[in-house]
């Protein structure tokens, strides 16, 4: 059950996705449910597939759908970590609400179209200042996820793959890049973190990516 030839991902809330389910059966047909431990697919008779990870681990399997948005809406206390190169944000939510957060944002040069020695020079001071930006980024993730780790049922990260990859790389973070931890979710595209964007993370976490074929 692996990625969808020529797909492309919607992403519901929660508390929206019985409807989408109900909605895709109407519009093509009620679909064969195939469960294995890491997704749910719906196959409907005019081709159209529909398939929905499970990060949260495996269902039981009585009634596959009505435990996948079950265990979509349930409250959980998730960390998030987002990180690009000029800002950073890390915290942890009750289910939509932010109850620990900090965010910053910092100098990084962009990029020169100089050449030569110049553009050397530019390419490593560009380096070291995002270098420290990162730095700042694990500094708050230690203070603010590493105290409630053990509370934590996933760390979701946001921004930019290769800034978040550089920040959990820091010592003493092994635990927050553990995969088990990341439960297979992904870096999520978003803005330059703010206390605005950081905040509204928590709506983002209630969303479910639902992975299409053409014909969905």
């Amino acid at each position: 059950m692996g990625a969808l030839q020529g797909s492309r991902t919607v992403r519901v809330d929660a508390s929206r996705l019985a409807g989408w389910l109900d909605g895709f059966a109407t519009r093509h047909g009620e679909p064969r449910i195939a469960v294995s431990t890491e997704a749910v697919v719906l196959h409907a008779p005019d081709g159209a597939t529909a398939r929905i990870a499970l990060p949260w681990g495996p269902l039981d399997g009585v009634d596959p759908l009505t435990e996948l948005v079950e265990a979509a809406s349930r409250q959980r206390v998730v960390g998030a970590l987002i990180v690009r190169r000029r800002a950073h944000g890390v915290g942890v939510f009750e289910g939509e609400v932010l109850v620990a957060g900090r965010h910053g944002s910092h100098y990084v040069q962009g990029r020169t179209k100089a050449g030569g020695w110049s553009q050397q020079r530019y390419a490593r001071r560009r380096a070291n200042q995002a270098e420290r930006s990162f730095d700042a980024a694990a500094d708050d993730a230690a203070t603010v996820l590493l105290p409630e780790i053990d509370r934590l049922e996933a760390l979701v990260t946001g921004g930019e793959r290769a800034a978040v990859a550089a920040v959990l790389a820091h010592p003493g973070l092994e635990r927050l890049a553990d995969p088990a931890l990341r439960r297979g979710f992904g870096t999520i595209a978003t803005p330059d973190p703010n206390a605005g964007v950081l905040a509204g993370f928590g709506a983002v976490l209630r969303q479910v990516p639902i992975e299409l074929n053409e014909l969905a």
